[in-house]
């Protein structure tokens, strides 16, 4: 079982929760979503400094475009 799997639940979960919010709130917390992605993106930035500038993009949008809100 991956990770993936076994966050499916929770994932659920967090869904039901997300609907329950008002449109500011929804947004507060997709600003927050994106700041930890952004967090991320940095630290592999970090920890990966040859990769170009492209790459890094990249591998950004494909992040955000996996997101399931």
């Amino acid at each position: 079982m991956t990770i993936r799997e076994t966050a499916m639940p929770s994932a659920s979960f967090a869904n039901a929760k997300l609907q329950q919010l008002s449109e500011p709130l929804l947004q507060e917390v997709t600003d927050f979503i994106d700041f930890v992605i952004h967090k991320h993106q940095v630290k592999i930035a970090e920890s990966q400094p040859d990769e170009s500038p492209v790459e890094k993009w990249s591998q950004w949008f494909e992040a955000v475009n996996s997101l399931f809100l």
